[in-house]
């Protein structure tokens, strides 16, 4: 069966340009450049997330600070290897982007993302001190040309209670939002660095029955898992 890859991994954004675009990275003679994206949550908290764009997108599309866009693509991750250590590096790959009037963006869903993929790390199950349970999941999503995207997941509640005894391995459908959370990380000589992480925070998630999938197919029934 062959894979859709626009359905294992689709985003739809709609926020205002937080930043000057800047240069990113050539492939094949196609230029790609990078800016942030300020996307506000219903409760008024700010995300700013990172867009990865090449610039045949951009012909037509005014980034100055403060303009409405719609990006529509998929959130990826790429190694980056410095000082000889391994960092995981998270960005929004934009397939669309338009501009978008204040309007308009009231009746766009303003942070959504769809993933269907793998549990590739044992999930970790806590408690906040005050209660709240949270499972932290890593989840590999299939790309084309044999590649995989490894995407941080954090599950709240119920869901993460029925995250906490997955099996590494086992195929998960969810949807939820891209967010980005400020956090410090400490270095051996006792400095303190700013960081930001990105990642997914899950609204649903169901596991994919492959057996059922393939009984379907045979009977010419096949569902979308979404």
């Amino acid at each position: 069966m062959n894979t859709n890859y626009l359905e294992n991994n689709h985003l739809v954004l709609v926020g205002k340009v937080a930043s000057e675009k800047r240069y990113s990275h050539e492939i094949y003679g196609e230029k790609f450049y990078i800016f942030n994206l300020e996307v506000v949550r219903l409760s008024s908290t700010v995300d700013i997330i990172p867009i990865t764009v090449s610039e045949r997108l951009l012909t037509s599309i005014n980034l100055e600070l403060g303009t409405m866009l719609r990006v529509e693509g998929q959130f990826r991750s790429y190694n980056n290897y410095e000082n000889e250590k391994n960092k995981l590096i998270l960005t929004v790959f934009a397939k669309e982007i338009k501009a978008v009037d204040l309007e308009q963006s009231k009746d766009e869903v303003s942070n959504e993302v769809k993933l269907v993929g793998y549990i590739c790390k044992k999930p970790i199950y806590r408690q906040t001190p005050f209660g709240r349970e949270i499972a932290d999941i890593l989840l590999a999503v299939n790309r084309a040309y044999n590649k995989s995207d490894y995407i941080p997941c954090i599950a709240w509640g119920r869901n993460a209670r029925f995250c906490e005894n997955m099996e590494v391995g086992t195929e998960v459908s969810l949807t939820g939002r891209v967010q980005s959370r400020i956090y410090e990380k400490k270095h051996e000589d006792g400095t303190v660095e700013e960081r930001v992480a990105y990642e997914v925070s899950i609204a649903s998630l169901e596991i994919v029955n492959k057996e059922e999938a393939e009984v379907n197919e045979m009977n010419g029934t096949t569902e979308e898992v979404v």
